[in-house]
């Protein structure tokens, strides 16, 4: 059986082919949606997600010295601000103060992004742009499990983020220096299985769901994950 959540050397292991007899076996599967999250919880960690983000797209900002840099990813740290704006009035109109739904989640997202936060500015670009389109993908197919507000919630999490403008900077960077692009492609790769793990802990509480019942899921999410390495010329 494959275990996405485990660490594994440079990332998370990726699906390998089964023989007969496995195949055979029944699988009870479930979708990520269908797992009745806990909308509070959902809502409090895909804020603090959104707020971090924010701050590492401020400090990439600050890290560069070229004008339209900074211009870019200061518009695409405010488009991540609005997303993190909306879901706090989410958590309002449910009685909940935003403060106080986030402050569980503060210490694991913080020692991710501090994991994740590369070794230069096109290490952290690259972190930025795949975390967060990995972990949107996972929080708005999760949230639109939430009764009533799913669907609204998803929407917010699979809106703008900028990251458009991120793959502009990389790919500029990549075309004046075409080395970058094996270092970037071995980081992007070491990125997934940390980034898998913040995922997995937003799972609802009580019995985890087996693994191999949520995996055609998760290899969904791989497979967006390899298409944005493709769109940097990156070997996922």
């Amino acid at each position: 059986m494959i275990s996405w959540f485990g660490r594994h050397g440079d990332g998370a292991e990726f699906p390998r082919a089964r023989g007969r007899a496995s195949a055979a076996l029944p699988i009870d599967r479930v979708s990520i949606e269908a797992l009745r999250p806990e909308p509070i919880a959902v809502l409090g960690q895909a804020a603090y997600l959104q707020l971090a983000l924010f701050e590492a797209l401020g400090r990439a900002a600050s890290a560069s010295s070229a004008l339209p840099a900074k211009a870019a990813l200061s518009a695409s740290a405010g488009l991540v601000l609005a997303k993190h704006r909306a879901l706090s009035d989410e958590l309002r109109r449910r009685g909940a103060d935003p403060a106080t739904a986030m402050a569980p989640h503060r210490l694991a997202t913080d020692a991710f992004i501090e994991k994740v936060a590369g070794a230069d500015w096109y290490e952290a670009l690259t972190s930025i742009y795949l975390t967060t389109g990995l972990l949107d993908d996972f929080f708005a197919r999760l949230a639109s499990g939430i009764p009533d507000t799913g669907e609204r919630v998803a929407a917010i999490i699979s809106g703008d983020n900028g990251m458009a403008a991120i793959v502009d900077l990389l790919s500029e960077g990549i075309a004046a220096t075409p080395t970058l692009a094996s270092r970037l492609a071995v980081w992007g790769r070491r990125l997934v299985g940390d980034t898998l793990l913040l995922a997995r802990s937003a799972l609802p509480a009580g019995p985890a769901p087996k693994e191999r019942r949520i995996e055609p899921i998760l290899t969904e999410l791989m497979a967006e994950h390899t298409r944005r390495m493709d769109r940097l010329g990156l070997t996922a």
